[in-house]
């Protein structure tokens, strides 16, 4: 059973494990420079926004409601990912950054993460749009209400990011366990931010369908020349 289990660990999380090994062991604090950015940007956001002088500054450029205008959301949803919900716990939104923006920096490099986490963050942005436009009576859709939810926090580009890295490190069963429990947070309580999560993760698996799909179109490599010295390599016919 044990053996069982330390197959499984190294089949799933092996590849993940020594790639993010080796990075922080041989750069340590260097291999995460954004993340560690991102941290203090976040810090800084949740500190100055708890003063009396600085929680509307930080709304007027981060907070994103669906009631917003599409320009105004588009243009303050970039660093929403910055700024940490009210309602929950900072701490809670260091952890996911430094974890996992962390393992995607390493792992995608500071660009692609970026990209993805933009991509979901967006993805629940303008899903919330369109749910409250479908209405509630659909599974799809949202109440009227959660036009003047404030949708801010780095939980969507988190969920997108984990699953994006898993797929691309094969640690599928981790990958799957993340959007199970996504779908459990919906079933056990229908929130803007949970269906959020959902849309999150639907952008990068259609991302990585696309991905797949480019890969299969292109072409194999072409086979390397054989050159002189081989044991097949034969000179040129001459007449």
């Amino acid at each position: 059973m044990r053996s069982a289990l330390k197959d499984f660990a190294r089949r799933e999380w092996g590849p993940l494990y020594t790639a993010v090994r080796t990075a922080l062991v041989t750069r340590r604090w260097r291999a995460i420079p954004m993340t560690l950015g991102a941290v203090c940007l976040t810090a800084l956001f949740q500190l100055v926004q708890n003063q009396d002088w600085g929680y509307q500054p930080v709304q007027n450029i981060g907070s994103v409601r669906a009631e917003d205008p599409l320009w105004l959301a588009l243009l303050r949803t970039p660093l929403s990912l910055f700024v940490p919900a009210l309602d929950l716990p900072v701490w809670g939104a260091l952890a996911q950054l430094l974890l996992v923006f962390g393992i995607a920096e390493i792992c995608l490099g500071r660009w692609r993460t970026l990209t993805l986490a933009y991509l979901a963050t967006l993805a629940g942005t303008l899903y919330a749009r369109v749910g409250i436009a479908l209405g509630p009576e659909g599974p799809l859709g949202l109440p009227a209400s959660d036009a003047r939810v404030v949708d801010t926090g780095p939980s969507a580009a988190v969920v997108g990011l984990a699953v994006y890295v898993c797929r691309r490190y094969r640690a599928r069963w981790t990958g799957a366990l993340v959007v199970v429990a996504m779908v459990v947070e919906v079933l056990v309580k229908t929130n803007l931010a949970g269906k959020e999560h959902l849309a999150a993760i639907a952008a990068v698996l259609v991302l990585m369908a696309v991905e797949s799909w480019r890969e299969r179109r292109q072409p194999p490599p072409d086979p390397e020349p054989e050159r002189p010295g081989t044991r097949s390599w034969k000179p040129p016919i001459t007449s």
